[in-house]
């Protein structure tokens, strides 16, 4: 990877309403980040997506999610809950967005292993922020250590 170049990110957005997915995607457009954005609407999807089952059989996995808590099926702290349970996805990171603005939602949030926490209905410029350094922490601080080191210990 040659660490100048500036690479595309992955994102995938786990949204049920469809307000809230137009809104992310006009974001992106706005603030012209070039990523690449796949949605998913319910939890049992997003990880069907993330465990490559089913019509996701296929999928490439995201280099950031952005994860509301409230979907049908399974709800977002389940998803969370998933996860940061597997070895392969835990080290990806999760932005959870949400209406809530209770004390016990962004705690348990955190608890489980979210990133950050995004209170909709996000400003564009917020959003854009939030993207960029995450995928700065993706990018040059995860995906830089190298395999062997992962297994020593890091990101556990």
């Amino acid at each position: 990877m040659n660490p100048t170049a500036k690479t595309v990110a992955r994102i995938l957005l786990a949204e049920d309403e469809a307000v809230d997915v137009k809104a992310v995607q006009r974001a992106f457009k706005q603030s012209k980040l070039a990523n690449e954005l796949s949605v998913v609407r319910d939890g049992e999807e997003a990880l069907d997506f993330l465990f490559r089952r089913g019509r996701f059989a296929h999928a490439v996995r995201p280099d950031l999610i952005l994860l509301d808590i409230n979907m049908p099926k399974k709800n977002g702290r389940e998803v969370l809950e998933a996860i940061k349970a597997d070895p392969e996805l835990r080290l990806i990171p999760v932005a959870v967005m949400t209406s809530s603005d209770s004390e016990d939602d962004i705690v348990r949030s955190y608890g489980l292993g979210a990133n950050c926490y995004i209170r909709k209905p996000v400003s564009f410029e917020e959003l854009n922020r939030i993207v960029n350094v995450l995928e700065t922490f993706w990018f040059e601080v995860v995906t830089l250590v190298p395999p062997a080191a992962r297994g020593a210990g890091w990101g556990k």
